[in-house]
């Protein structure tokens, strides 16, 4: 066995922006991350696919998410919507890896499976992981979570612990894993995915992270917003032409704000949700470095989605608490407050709130638009590899386009796998994505167009253009060489332009089974109907 194949480790945040930590431009304290990217590369126009169950699904397999048969999120809309299931004409990289030698380990969120509370063939040990710890559902406390599982066994009696945070559990347990490796089968290399839900709602951090964000967000969204610019364009992580998007139209000018104190708490609270995956990170870091694994490990960390705007108000809290993901009590019998109420303080476990949309703006600095949408601001994500071995540069940018389904391209490529035709009898789809390994060396690596659908939000990217709709608006057309942040719409002047990457976008939609919006809703709506007749 050639013991000089590299270790792979990929580290996903859960609904952070794309200028939030500090090598991005942002205030948060970020040091584990922000050494990865001053001893490695940082991608400037790497792109997910907005929102959390198909970007998880795009990153393992390879594939777009509608081929996959998660286009939206996991619930069973077959057999005319999707299935919500990771199908089996998809192999993830765990499966892969595995097939060709490696360990394979899990720590963190799944969210890739219909049936949450029972194993089923889509879960995380049936899908190629030999060991995991973390939750089946999407969201949920930081501090008592529901699924939490160890391999197939349900362990939520593990959070009756008193000092129990999942974002440190997260990281306590990818630290096991490679402890154990290097105990057990140093002669192999591994795949660890490690899977954070930091910092998704609700918010929930340690008070000892929130203090060390008091007054750092007084100055509000307004000015953060140009201040993250400025950095950003000293960084050359943005062209110093961009202007920068105009301020959420839903949000109020910073100065007319009357509860300033509750809404900066809650970027308090988000801040320190970070910086605590971060503080993980760092200890995962030392755990490669005290097993001497560091120099040939191919780190990469990424976000599945923008900031995200969602508010948690009383229909939300009703259905998360009906379907299991949230719970009425916090450990010690205290009922939870749910809700954006400024009478709430965040960051407790009694407490159950998001930062809003105008904290969500600041994060997706400067784009336009949040999770959900195919716009800059819900599909752009910092994506730092590091990987001492084989990437020579230190802290260099990289603006050549790339988006998830390049990730299952790379690994196949850097560790010399097999990607099959077949695997346990079925068919499987031919890879989407292309190896980033030219894109390591700074060479170009034409890509063609890429392609993104989300709830009829729809996007092509190719070359310095991009086409872009806000279901259910008309198509827009972008120049991302003079105007990245979208404001000025192109289409009427280059209406060919826009008509051949219309035409390939729904060339590609048919052949990758995104079903069009609107039979979405009707089948929704079909639900309700047989719901409210039972």
């Amino acid at each position: 066995m050639d013991l000089k194949r590299p270790n792979v480790v990929i580290i996903l945040a859960d609904d952070m922006g794309y200028s939030d930590i500090g090598c991005y431009g942002g205030e948060i304290d970020s040091p584990n991350l922000d050494k990865l990217a001053k001893n490695g590369i940082r991608f400037t126009q790497f792109y997910n696919t907005a929102r959390c169950s198909p970007s998880r699904a795009s990153l393992l397999t390879g594939l777009h998410p509608h081929q996959t048969g998660i286009g939206i999120l996991v619930d069973d809309d077959s057999p005319e919507g999707y299935a919500g299931d990771l199908n089996k004409n998809c192999i993830t990289i765990a499966e892969i890896l595995k097939e060709n030698g490696y360990r394979t380990y899990m720590s963190g969120k799944w969210h890739m499976s219909t049936s949450t509370f029972t194993v089923s063939d889509s879960w995380p040990n049936q899908r190629g992981f030999e060991h995991f710890y973390g939750t089946i559902i999407g969201a949920g406390s930081y501090f008592y979570p529901r699924t939490l599982t160890r391999d197939n066994i349900n362990i939520d009696d593990e959070a009756n612990e008193p000092d129990f945070y999942y974002t440190d559990a997260i990281s306590a347990n990818a630290i096991k894993y490679i402890n154990q490796h290097y105990k057990n089968t140093p002669e192999q290399p591994f795949f660890l995915y490690v899977a954070y839900t930091a910092p998704h709602w609700p918010l929930h951090a340690h008070e000892k992270d929130i203090a060390k964000y008091k007054r750092r967000f007084d100055e509000g969204w307004d000015k953060l917003r140009q201040e993250r610019l400025k950095r950003m364009v000293k960084m050359n992580i943005i062209d110093k032409e961009w202007e920068l998007s105009t301020r959420d139209p839903n949000v109020s000018p910073w100065e007319q704000v009357k509860n300033k104190g509750w809404e900066a708490r809650r970027m308090e609270v988000y801040a320190a949700q970070i910086d605590s995956m971060d503080q993980g990170i760092g200890k995962i870091i030392s755990a490669l470095e005290k097993n001497g694994q560091l120099q040939n490990t191919l780190i990469i960390f990424l976000s599945d989605n923008g900031g995200c705007e969602e508010p948690i108000g009383a229909r939300m809290a009703k259905l998360m608490v009906s379907e299991g993901s949230a719970r009425e009590y916090t450990r010690s019998g205290e009922n939870v407050k749910f809700g954006n109420k400024y009478r709430i303080i965040p960051g407790a476990e009694n407490t159950y709130q998001s930062y809003g949309v105008a904290w969500a703006n600041v994060s997706n600095t400067p784009f336009r638009k949040y999770k959900h949408w195919t716009h800059e601001g819900g599909i752009a994500t910092p994506f730092i590899i590091h990987w001492p071995e084989k990437i020579k540069a230190k802290g260099e940018l990289r603006n050549q386009q790339a988006q998830l389904t390049d990730v299952m391209a790379t690994i196949v490529d850097i560790t010399g796998s097999q990607y099959p035709e077949e695997y346990k009898g079925n068919k499987i789809l031919p890879l989407e994505g292309t190896s980033l390994v030219p894109i390591f060396d700074n060479r170009d690596n034409d890509k063609g167009m890429l392609f993104f659908e989300h709830e009829g939000n729809a996007a092509v990217r190719e070359g310095k253009w991009k086409l872009v709709k806000d279901y259910p608006n008309e198509w827009e057309l972008y120049s991302m060489e003079d105007d990245r942040t979208e404001l000025n719409n192109l289409i009427d002047k280059f209406p060919e332009r826009a008509k051949n990457m219309i035409n390939a976008y729904e060339e590609w939609a048919k052949r990758c089974g995104v079903i069009p919006r609107e039979k979405i809703l009707e089948i929704y709506k079909q639900k309700y109907r047989n719901a409210q007749i039972k």
